[in-house]
């Protein structure tokens, strides 16, 4: 079996763990593995490359990926989807397995429908792809956004600051909502939920004076209504620091985590999903089960219609919802 391999989209911690993994587990069944590189542009142009042991040799802990990656839509691009099959006729491909989000994953679906082999795997920091129980590479942010909401408490505790964090985050706050609670940030400014100024600033100062010296604040990108999403990043939390700063009088100081959430080693959980999905994916093309998207829980493995990804974000669930609630100052 020829099998080709892509990673499209935003860059995440895991994506050179699944290519490990893809590559490991068809060479040991006898399969030929051909990467493109820079995700779906590299399929229309024909950049493509064979996979072997070699070249996958300590990617397990690496963060990154081999194959580069790159925001492209064949569809959306005059001749995209023919020169896809092109070259899917001209590699001879058996299969093509897809890493990505919901943009990358949503190619994927178009391509499917015209006839190219896929099996998606899902990958994105949001969290978000529907009919997928876990995304490689969120746990590595979380874990990193984590961290740093951590460190930014210590400095705010140190000067009686009232910190704000800016993470990512446009559609959904799963980031936001996993890494606030982990690091136990004070109040949480989320897509799904209204942010009210006026409530948050004087929650905060009951807080202070209730004897607390500083508070951390922890933002996703596209909080506000989506007001702030067609802006920089970072300006979303940038105006909620300012505005409460203003109400509170408080000395308020704004950190964007930007691009380091998407970076570095993946931590040992994203290790194993990312082995996980790209066994599970050989397999789904080995059986033929094509136009599905690889979902992985803790007790198995499962294949969902790669249309699912029609749907749209995945929502945080409101359970989680209201631990948030239940831990905020507001």
């Amino acid at each position: 079996m020829r099998i080709g391999l892509l990673t499209g989209g935003g860059d995440c911690a895991g994506l050179n763990a699944t290519i490990r993994a893809v590559v490991r587990v068809a060479i040991a069944r006898g399969d030929e593995v051909i990467g493109f590189h820079h995700g779906w542009r590299g399929v229309v142009e024909g950049d493509a490359s064979p996979l072997n042991y070699a070249q996958t040799r300590g990617l397990l802990q690496t963060g990154g990926t081999i194959l580069r990656t790159a925001g492209f839509h064949p569809e959306e691009h005059e001749d995209g989807a023919s020169a896809v099959l092109a070259t899917v006729a001209r590699e001879r491909l058996d299969a093509l397995i897809v890493i990505g989000g919901d943009g990358t994953l949503g190619s994927a679906r178009h391509l499917a429908n015209l006839g190219v082999p896929i099996v998606g795997i899902a990958k994105t920091i949001d969290n978000d792809v529907s009919g997928i129980h876990r995304c490689i590479g969120f746990d590595t942010a979380v874990a990193t956004a984590a961290e740093a909401i951590d460190r930014i408490e210590t400095t705010g505790e140190s000067h009686d600051r009232l910190m704000v964090v800016g993470v990512m985050g446009r559609t959904v706050g799963w980031l936001a909502v996993c890494a606030g609670i982990a690091a136990g940030a004070d109040a949480l400014c989320l897509p799904e939920l209204p942010t009210d100024f006026d409530k948050l600033a004087a929650a905060i100062m009951r807080r202070h004076d209730a004897g607390s010296t500083s508070s951390v604040v922890v933002v996703a990108e596209g909080a506000l209504d989506g007001a702030f999403l067609n802006q920089r990043e970072g300006a979303a939390s940038e105006h909620v620091c300012e505005e409460l700063g203003r109400r509170t009088g408080y000395e308020t100081r704004g950190t964007v985590l930007g691009h380091i959430q998407r970076g570095g080693s993946p931590v040992a959980s994203d290790r194993l999903l990312a082995t996980r999905c790209g066994v599970a994916a050989v397999e789904a093309a080995h059986s033929g089960a094509f136009s599905t998207l690889v979902s992985i829980s803790d007790d198995n493995s499962t294949l969902v219609a790669l249309d699912v990804v029609a749907a749209g974000a995945r929502p945080v669930p409101q359970a989680l919802l209201a631990v948030a609630r239940s831990l905020s100052v507001c």
